[in-house]
């Protein structure tokens, strides 16, 4: 057989390079195996010849190989089998086609299917080193963007929030400047955008860190159990009151005090949180003692605050005894070049969580996150992660482990862009309410949540547009 002369790098980091490359040659004619894996075992490639498709796919399954040059026709199994095979196993290996009937639309079908090339019998082995050359880059600029990803995600997390986002990057810059100091904030922000993580990275950041924190879910209670649970009460001050108990605001005196959802809280109730703030006392329930505290209330509300005191629905003192400051924290359709960080995040963070080690997304998921609208933020997308890492049966999360509503996201945009037809307001809102509750399959808390609301809010605005509503989801919230 004629010795093929290969022309082979002196420079000894091109030859380390085509080390690192394991490759492997696929075909059924042990000569062509045997020729192949000579002449580029030569020119410096980590290669295995083998004419078993199983061994193949065993070897691309475990990772050993980075790249497959395989032949289409094959009697156990061709190559567009092979090739959908592998991709299966590992989306990121490389598989190059080997074809001795070449034609235009076989090679684009090739590429469409995720080939990543399409050669012709017999072989034009320069032609195969170059491209084999060019892939070895390709594979070294994705290990060093893996492991600039790996520093940048040390490097953006701000106490537990991840992002790198110009809006994130102000947020973040305000709470360094605002928690060395002891006044009051408002955080404002959709529903599930991390109002909370932020309300934390505050308080650990302030003289008080040492101090308590507390934290109050302001539209989780009725008016007398956000009373008692506030500012305590005494034995038998109520029915129930069993025993005389402090509230938060005795519990985290000369900490901090978070007031979630402070949007949803009666004017009653908001005189008293005035009054708190104002006069630094708080009276427990059934006592005539009144106590001095002294804490920092940060408050979080996913409503504009402005947009409620003008319509008489909070009240415009306390407003601004908790304006002092406002920190913004943006929805993650206004910083979705944060998605892929924290899609790599919460990643590493329930692999560790179910003892899993997913080795990342495939492409088709990938791109379904960056087109869904996320109307949940940071907290629809973590449930999100956290679900697939339960069902995906791989090393790779793909679209179909994804929720039908995020696969389907493109194609219902498409859609809905179609059919678009002007609407009054009050329609919209009906149409919209309506979607959320089928997506929530009924459960007004979860959508409350996601329409940004209160859970009272929407049970109002239910009650009122019953007779307008469709009967199976009338029923449902009825």
């Amino acid at each position: 057989m004629p010795q093929t002369e290969i022309v082979v790098s002196d420079a000894p980091l091109a030859q380390d390079a085509r080390k690192r490359l394991s490759l492997c040659v696929l075909d059924d004619e042990p000569a062509l195996v045997e020729v192949t894996t000579e002449i580029l075992g030569r020119a410096g490639f980590n290669v295995t010849g083998t004419g078993d498709p199983s061994e193949a796919l065993e070897g691309v399954r475990s990772g050993r190989f980075h790249a497959v040059l395989s032949d289409i026709q094959m009697p156990k199994l061709d190559g567009f089998g092979f090739l959908q095979k592998a991709l299966q196993a590992n989306p990121r290996v490389c598989v190059m086609l080997v074809t001795g009937h070449y034609s235009v639309d076989s090679a684009v079908e090739a590429i469409k299917r995720g080939a990543y090339d399409y050669l012709c019998k017999p072989l034009e082995y320069p032609r195969l080193i170059a491209t084999l050359d060019e892939l070895t880059g390709t594979l070294q600029r994705r290990s060093q963007i893996s492991e600039f990803e790996e520093k940048i995600l040390t490097t953006v997390e701000f106490d537990g929030i991840v992002g790198k986002s110009p809006a994130m990057l102000e947020a973040f810059d305000l709470v360094r400047k605002v928690s060395r100091h002891y006044s009051n904030v408002l955080i404002s922000g959709p529903t599930g955008s991390g109002k909370e993580l932020f309300a934390h990275a505050l308080h650990k950041m302030s003289p008080v860190a040492k101090e308590k924190l507390a934290i109050c879910n302001c539209s989780a209670l009725v008016d007398t159990l956000l009373e008692s649970q506030l500012f305590g009460h005494m034995r038998g001050a109520f029915t129930g009151a069993f025993d005389t108990r402090p509230g938060l605001f005795e519990y985290a005196n000369n900490g901090t005090v978070f007031l979630d959802e402070i949007a949803e809280t009666s004017p009653q109730m908001q005189a008293k949180l005035l009054r708190v703030i104002q006069n630094r006392e708080i009276q427990r329930v059934g006592s005539p003692e009144v106590k001095k505290v002294n804490v920092r209330v940060i408050a979080a509300t996913n409503r504009d605050l402005r947009t409620e005191v003008a319509a008489g629905r909070f009240r415009e003192d306390l407003f601004y005894r908790l304006n002092t400051i406002e920190i913004r924290v943006p929805g993650l359709l206004d910083r979705s070049e944060d998605i892929p960080l924290l899609v790599k995040y919460f990643l590493k963070k329930w692999s560790a969580e179910y003892e899993a080690n997913f080795q990342g997304l495939t492409r088709k998921a990938e791109l379904a996150l960056m087109q869904y609208h996320w109307p949940g933020n940071i907290r629809e997308l973590e449930n999100v992660i956290s679900s697939a890492a339960i069902t995906a049966s791989g090393d790779f999360i793909d679209a179909t482990d994804l929720p039908p509503h995020i696969q389907n996201s493109e194609k219902r945009a498409a859609v809905e862009a179609e059919v678009w037809r002007p609407l009054p307001l009050e329609e919209l809102n009906r149409i919209h309410v309506e979607r959320v509750l089928e997506m929530c399959k009924g459960n007004q808390v979860k959508a409350a949540e996601i329409l940004g609301i209160g859970r009272t809010s929407l049970y109002r605005y239910l009650k009122k547009a019953a007779t307008r509503l469709p009967a199976n989801i009338a029923n449902i919230t009825g």
